[in-house]
């Protein structure tokens, strides 16, 4: 690896020029951690007393898949009824979502049922969501036990993990599922209409000569 090479890996992560660029989406009931689930992968930080998201933040990390340079844009979305016409817009362009309950809050985990429907209502054909179960180190407060949670995805055809955005427990690790699992099954897929512009910002159409 030359000097330039070495230069674009610092503490282990690639600063090359990303070659794809996946859109992800944080959905759920306020106040089930969607925003620390954020900063603790984008920024590996935490805030006890983050603030209600107001309509959409966003964040992004470049990660490194199958030797593939990707940037992963995370859209935090408020889970408040009055944003939902604001924060359906960013479901139609997204290729994955995490669709978030809180396992302390038997509300957020009933409320599953709603947000996947509006989510394969309003995203791309092809999107892929994944359910988590936020703040597993509130072992003590727990209404929703983990296999609660593994059976509503199992249902749903979706994945499954718990994480905790305080501890940072399997937060890099679902973003790196999600993120691989959208890589492989795009990159894998042929589509009728360029599809791999969603996930591909250099990726331009050939154009067919006239004759």
């Amino acid at each position: 690896m030359n000097r330039k090479q070495n230069n674009k890996r610092r503490n282990g992560i690639n600063q090359e020029e990303p070659t794809h660029v996946v859109k992800i989406v944080l959905i759920g009931d306020s106040s089930v951690g969607k925003t620390n689930l954020l900063t603790r992968f984008c920024e590996n930080e935490f805030t006890s007393d983050s603030m209600p998201t107001i309509g959409v933040e966003f964040g992004s990390k470049i990660v490194e898949i199958n030797e593939q340079i990707i940037k992963a844009q995370i859209w935090d979305t408020a889970g408040q009824e009055r944003f939902r016409s604001v924060t359906q817009v960013y479901y139609r362009s997204s290729i994955g979502a995490f669709i978030v309950y809180d396992i302390t809050n038997s509300e957020s985990f009933e409320r599953l049922d709603d947000w996947v429907r509006e989510f394969k209502e309003q995203s791309e054909l092809n999107a892929i969501p994944m359910i988590i179960g936020n703040k597993c180190d509130l072992e003590k407060e727990r209404e929703i036990s983990k296999e609660m949670g593994e059976n509503f995805a199992k249902e749903n055809g979706l994945s499954f993990i718990e994480t905790s955005a305080k501890d940072g427990t399997n937060v890099e690790y679902a973003f790196r599922t999600l993120i691989e699992e959208i890589y492989n099954v795009l990159a894998k897929k042929k589509y009728e209409d360029d599809p791999l512009k969603i996930i591909n910002p250099h990726y331009q159409k050939q154009k067919k000569g006239c004759c």
